[in-house]
């Protein structure tokens, strides 16, 4: 599961485009804490009957940048951006008729985010192996984790989001320092998903193929990093099957054959880029 570093988006216009190919320069007690957050409690009520909110179809283009200036000459359906974003640029992607899906991180503590001081060292585990700066965090701890991973849904809402890409949902398989379980993981993801479609926006599985079949009715597209290359892909058709879009990522630093993956790819119905590891503005769509 691949994690990304996000550097504070810019607007700058600078584009160069060659076919399909578009280039930019360039991150309380003890019992208690085993236990999860009681699902009765308000962090868990379900959304209004009154809430809408985006529902993507498949096929749609999109652009994912998390770092470097945004190239805001790149003629996409749909731009995948860091929360710290100001206000200004989901509106700028709006006025383009993009929308505009919000990155948060779910699963693990980046030391660098304004809110990092709100974490109780409690729900703090083993550091993320690869990623300097993050630690994994127990999931189960809903109650604990509700005020600040609420607030982040908030943020996106006022600012316009369209929906939330939750990074790092798929945390249970990992080395957390925690005794998570697959259950675990998905009451936070069931969590999750309620608590951004009461605030409007739609929310995307990242990755976690084998929690699909109990994802895909709630959850509103997929976001897949190296699928193909791990040969996982065809694990997210029911999303396709269900008419919901899987927006799909490979990187350069694998040594797959994006040709192949775009032709597995229009099979399945995927929409899918090839993508720089620190996630500039570079991009390679199929064709």
């Amino acid at each position: 599961m691949a994690k990304f570093k996000f550097i504070l988006v810019t607007i700058l216009v600078i584009v160069a485009t060659s076919c399909n190919v578009f280039y930019h320069d360039q991150t309380q007690d003890a019992d208690l804490a085993t236990q999860p957050a009681n699902p009765t409690d308000e962090t868990m009520q379900k959304p209004s009957s009154k809430t809408t909110w985006w529902h993507p179809t498949a096929g749609l283009s999109w652009q994912w940048q998390l770092g470097s200036a945004l190239d805001l000459d790149l003629k996409v359906d749909v731009w995948d951006i860091d929360l710290d974003v100001h206000k200004s640029v989901v509106d700028k992607l709006h006025s383009m008729d993009a929308k505009v899906i919000c990155y948060i991180n779910v699963g693990s503590h980046e030391n660098w985010r304004a809110d990092a001081d709100q974490f109780p060292e409690e729900v703090l585990g083993n550091d993320y192996e690869g990623w300097s700066g993050e630690r994994w965090l127990d999931i189960r701890r809903i109650d604990l984790l509700a005020p600040i991973m609420l607030a982040r849904l908030d943020d996106c809402a006022a600012k316009g989001f369209d929906a939330v890409e939750p990074d790092n949902m798929e945390v249970y398989t990992n080395d957390t320092g925690f005794p998570l379980t697959y259950e675990d993981q998905l009451r936070y993801a069931l969590w999750l998903a309620e608590e951004a479609h009461k605030r409007g926006l739609a929310i995307g599985q990242k990755n976690a193929p084998d929690q699909t079949k109990d994802l895909v009715n709630l959850y509103d597209f997929a976001i897949t990093e190296d699928a193909f290359y791990y040969e996982w892909a065809d694990e997210m058709s029911p999303y396709i099957q269900a008419g919901k879009p899987v927006f799909a990522a490979e990187y350069t630093d694998l040594p797959g054959d994006f040709a192949e993956y775009c032709r597995q790819s229009k099979v399945l119905g995927f929409s899918t880029i090839l993508k720089h590891r620190d996630l500039d503005a570079w991009l390679q769509t199929c064709p």
